[in-house]
């Protein structure tokens, strides 16, 4: 029997999952829950982008939890998740050391819009990308 050693996931089992949060009102709590696709087994990193960057950067927090666990505590600053492009795409993501298991498949993220002088609201919104990887990998 050959033993491997090698830990790598093939780029067939790493996939990409988003979604939207639309921020229509100024000062306020959005909560969105998302549920994964049952084959994905697991999360590695979290990363935020929207359409107007410097509201989500100056405005904006989060809480974001995965299966009911806490990856993200309330009031972490979105600016700790929003990685301009011209960042390598594999440090774009906020990693917290490992896999975590999707279990249940549920995603809740409660983005708090907050105002701030120097970036008056205007309706925008949040793309939260997920790097995931299957349940077969």
């Amino acid at each position: 029997m050959e033993n491997n050693t090698n830990h790598e996931i093939p780029i067939s089992g790493i996939l990409y999952k988003w979604f939207l949060i639309n921020v229509t009102d100024p000062d306020k709590v959005y909560t969105v829950s998302y549920e994964l696709d049952k084959t994905i087994g697991f999360v590695t990193g979290i990363a935020l982008d929207s359409n107007r960057e410097r509201l989500l950067v100056q405005r904006g927090s989060q809480r974001i939890e995965i299966n009911r666990q806490e990856i993200v505590p309330e009031g972490f600053l979105s600016k700790r998740l929003f990685h301009l492009p011209s960042m390598e795409a594999h440090k774009r993501f906020l990693r917290r050391g490992g896999k975590i298991p999707v279990g249940n498949g549920i995603v809740k993220v409660e983005y708090k819009d907050t105002s701030d002088a120097l970036a008056p609201f205007e309706p925008y919104w949040i793309l939260v990308t997920l790097d995931c990887i299957l349940k077969d990998n």
